[in-house]
């Protein structure tokens, strides 16, 4: 009786645990066999569709690596049409026609400043001949001046030293302006001789050219 109790003990427990490992390792075999399937499956699918070409693979590749290394010039870059091209070489002739232009006026307007500068120069140097001249012009004509005072003091002292009816035929002959100036400048005596043996006419002319001599002011003198 003992010995058949020990002997259903063991298979008992023979059976738990062939019933324990079955428990263990059914539900990794049933993920295996799923995962198989997947597998299979997605195999198959890519089967059925055609591979792309190597090339257009690199492209794609090389592509995809432009985009994520330049993504705003990749999204933003498109193609240019014909007519940007055209308006593109139309703007760059335009430019160079002003460029030249721009030159040919500057060039212009240099030649202009330099033709004026020139002018000014010669202006100038006209100006300085011009003062030069005046200047020589005044300075001689000081010096006739100076002479031509002493030639008529040098007349009047040799009217003077002459004899009153000599010096009064010499002033008969004489424009009565020119004898009026001679006879202011010698004293009055001498004068009187002088015009009292001139001719009655001439010596009424001569009178009055003295006497309307620095009227004007001795008219304005006289004024209140």
């Amino acid at each position: 009786m003992a010995g058949k109790a020990r002997t259903h003990v063991l298979i008992t427990l023979g059976v738990l645990f062939t019933v324990g490992g079955i428990t263990r390792i059914l539900p990794d075999r049933l993920a295996s066999a799923e995962n198989t399937a997947d597998e299979r499956s997605i195999a198959s699918s890519g089967a059925d569709e055609p591979a792309p070409p190597a090339a257009q693979q690199g492209a794609a590749s090389l592509a995809g690596a432009e985009a994520m290394l330049h993504p705003a010039s990749a999204t933003e870059a498109g193609p240019q049409s014909p007519s940007e091209f055209c308006l593109t070489g139309e703007a760059a002739a335009a430019l160079a026609s002003d460029q030249t232009t721009l030159q040919t006026r500057s060039a212009e307007l240099q030649q202009r400043e330099i033709d004026l500068r020139a002018r000014e120069a010669e202006l100038r140097r006209q100006t300085e001949e011009l003062a030069a001249l005046q200047s020589a012009v005044e300075t001689r004509w000081d010096e006739m001046t100076v002479n031509a005072e002493a030639d008529i003091e040098h007349l009047t002292d040799m009217y003077s030293a002459m004899k009153p009816d000599q010096a009064a035929m010499i002033f008969n002959q004489m424009d009565p302006g020119f004898a009026a100036g001679f006879l202011r400048l010698m004293n009055s005596d001498q004068a009187g001789l002088i015009l009292a043996g001139m001719q009655s006419d001439k010596a009424y002319v001569v009178s009055v050219q003295m006497a309307n001599r620095n009227r004007d002011i001795r008219s304005a003198a006289r004024k209140p």
